[in-house]
């Protein structure tokens, strides 16, 4: 049984973006055992629906764990700079799936594009295995159980870097108005997070604090439940996108057609005031980027009550 290693040792976001990537993959060489050398905590939930058969736990460009054999194929999901080529050349696969990168001396992949969506680019390369896949493989059903809060608002103000976080006196707005609609809200974040979706959560009664309280099934499970989620350009929302979940998204530096939901826009808004002009935006920055900041609370909740008033769409 040939198998091949894709490593993808990213975060939530990037992990399912990479999901029609892998599905392709499987379809390229029958038979296949497909290791995914990522996240252990949401690479999990894809063996359980098997889009992949196996998780190397991996983080990052960290030394990855391979114990075994050298892996018929190796593919790089995960970027297309030397160091990520280096980590899978030195597990001495019997080839090497990835971009080109003349600094590591491998010149046989395909072109990097820079102005490809994330989703469309993974698919493109794995193309190379001769596995066709597209954005409509994004689609999972959410993680057996059911979420104690299904039909809810969620709303996840957070954010791995500040340029992407939305002013909280403004989340603290959006989340006011909605549970004073007599809509239920619930509100979701990492454990760093947890000061965050208490300032958002305290606005009053109707709104349910999960920051820092969920696990990595619990979060899939509640976004696979809820009526609409809205949230920054972050994990979530790829998840949301997974589930059929309505969805809008906030985005500042970088753009949805790079990022944004691939499929359904039926049901996924995204928000992106960019103008001619703009300065390029930094994703990893710390300050609110300025597309971002020009997005008001009645903005979002324009979308929002939009989607709201759509019939439920059919979930997966």
């Amino acid at each position: 049984m040939p198998r091949i290693l894709a490593l993808r040792a990213l975060g939530l976001g990037d992990t399912y973006a990479a999901v029609p990537a892998l599905r392709a993959l499987r379809r390229g060489v029958d038979g296949t055992r497909l290791v995914l050398a990522g996240p252990e905590s949401w690479g999990s939930l894809l063996v359980e629906q098997g889009v992949v058969d196996a998780v190397l736990p991996a983080v990052g460009l960290e030394p990855l764990a391979w114990d075994l054999e050298p892996p018929d194929i190796a593919v790089n999901l995960h970027g297309s700079g030397p160091e990520s080529h280096r980590l899978l050349a030195a597990l001495r696969p019997g080839r090497l799936v990835a971009f080109a990168c003349p600094a590591a001396g491998f010149d046989e992949g395909p072109e990097w594009d820079p102005d490809e969506h994330e989703v469309d680019r993974w698919v493109r390369l794995a193309a190379e295995l001769g596995g066709a896949g597209s954005a409509e493989d994004l689609r999972l059903a959410p993680p057996s159980g059911s979420a104690p809060h299904p039909g809810v608002v969620v709303v996840h103000p957070g954010a791995a870097f500040g340029s992407r976080r939305w002013p909280i006196e403004r989340w603290r707005q959006v989340v006011m108005e909605l549970v004073g609609s007599g809509l239920p809200v619930v509100v979701t974040g990492t454990a760093d997070e947890a000061a965050l979706t208490q300032t958002v959560a305290e606005v009053g009664r109707g709104v349910i604090d999960l920051g820092g309280r969920l696990a990595p099934r619990e979060l899939a499970q509640h976004i696979g439940a809820a009526r609409l989620l809205l949230s920054a350009d972050t994990g979530v929302a790829h998840l949301a996108t997974a589930y059929r979940t309505p969805s809008l998204t906030l985005f500042g530096p970088t753009s949805p057609a790079l990022w944004g939901p691939a499929i359904d826009p039926e049901i996924h808004e995204t928000m992106w005031l960019s103008r001619p002009g703009d300065v390029p935006g930094h994703p990893h920055g710390q300050e609110v980027d300025l597309r971002l900041a020009r997005v008001t609370p009645s903005d979002v909740l324009a979308r929002a009550r939009w989607l709201l008033d759509q019939p439920a769409p059919q979930r997966p």
